[in-house]
């Protein structure tokens, strides 16, 4: 069983005194439908009333979630339950029926009522005798508390199915997140350096035309706009490769690489980073883009005169923040570019939240695995 914490006396007593009728409610009601419903399936009102049955049953496991949280200050987390194939009540009540969430919930509604009679008697000695209280409820609403978490939380298995879809959206995300990226690439190539290169050939084309009639003043003006759209051209390749993996970020870590980042921003940003030891790269590599793309984003959209940049690491994860005194509003809308950076986060299994309250100030938080 789960370890919880132990509960205060005046609570746990109140818990044991109070809990009794609402097991009693939740086994007769729970109980009469179940039993009606399994009597009547063969004239198809069964199973609307199995439905029910198995509707109140989740009620009252998540009316006990909440009891056993705000009485025993354990809290009890929200079992994964099986979606339905497809609509209709018959397609719920099959999902519901096959769901081992709901034969857990049952059980523990048909055997938390015999329980919550132990439980009354016990509470009430402990108001009778406070010595006995003072003792032994703590401990026996700590035990009730395991109990209910064992039956009315999720599973292993649940668990697991959850964790593996988890990975699979998240394996979906960072497929599209590659896609993207690699048509930011083309279109980038195909705007910027391609046409410089273009525009390069040609005036070298023009001014090997120029050579043929010795017009040198010309040739002389052709070679240096083929020079000068060389030059950008390069610089063009150089600062896209560097949006890709800037060679300082492997040569000597996140902290010069964001710190040569910043320097080039249009408004002071100031930077504090703190991960040794130091990252996986593709760690490093996603916190380079999502600070990059983030501080891109606020000199262009959030009308900010400063920004800050956190990155820390514990044993297990990278917490990057970035954080603008823009006027706010930011939100993770679908095709978006904080979407965008949700999937590349979503890539090593990361998670990205956004605070943006009207007014601001905006805080980007990405929390990155180091071992996935």
């Amino acid at each position: 069983m789960p370890v919880t914490p132990r509960p205060p006396a005046i609570r746990a007593i109140g818990f044991l005194v109070l809990s009794f009728p609402i097991r009693l409610a939740a086994f007769l009601v729970v109980l009469i439908t179940l039993l009606v419903g399994l009597g009547t399936t063969m004239l198809w009102i069964g199973i609307p009333i199995l439905l029910v049955s198995t509707s109140l049953t989740y009620t009252f496991a998540s009316f006990e979630r909440r009891w056993v949280r705000t009485m025993l200050q354990a809290g009890i987390a929200e079992p994964v339950l099986r979606r339905p194939h497809g609509p209709g009540l018959l397609a719920l009540w099959q999902a519901r029926l096959l769901d081992r969430a709901t034969w857990r919930a049952l059980t523990f509604v048909l055997i938390a009522f015999p329980l919550g009679i132990v439980e009354f008697v016990a509470g009430v000695v402990s108001i009778a005798v406070p010595p006995f209280g003072i003792f032994v409820a703590p401990r026996i609403g700590t035990m009730h508390a395991a109990l209910a978490a064992s039956f009315l939380g999720p599973d292993r298995t649940s668990q697991l199915e959850a964790r593996t879809q988890q990975l699979q959206d998240s394996r979906a995300r960072g497929v599209d997140a590659v896609e993207a990226e690699r048509r930011r690439i083309e279109r980038d190539l195909h705007d910027g350096a391609q046409q410089r290169l273009v525009a390069v050939a040609m005036s070298l084309g023009r001014a090997q035309l120029k050579l043929d009639n010795d017009d040198a003043s010309a040739v002389r003006d052709l070679i240096g706009a083929a020079h000068a759209d060389a030059k950008l051209a390069v610089s063009e390749l150089r600062d896209l490769a560097r949006g890709i993996y800037p060679p300082v970020l492997q040569d000597r870590g996140l902290d010069a690489a964001l710190s040569s980042l910043t320097a080039r921003m249009p408004i002071p940003v100031e930077v504090e980073v703190t991960v040794e030891p130091r990252p996986p790269a593709p760690v490093e590599t996603t916190t380079y883009f999502i600070v990059s793309e983030t501080l891109t984003n606020v000199t262009k959209h959030a009308g900010a005169d400063r920004a800050s940049v956190h990155v820390t690491r514990d044993d297990d994860t990278v917490v990057v923040e970035i954080m603008d005194n823009g006027h706010g509003g930011a939100s993770v809308r679908p095709g978006g570019g904080l979407a965008g950076l949700a999937d590349r986060a979503a890539t090593i299994d990361g998670v990205l939240t956004v605070v943006s309250p009207a007014g601001g100030p905006t805080v980007v938080r990405a929390d990155l695995p180091v071992r996935w």
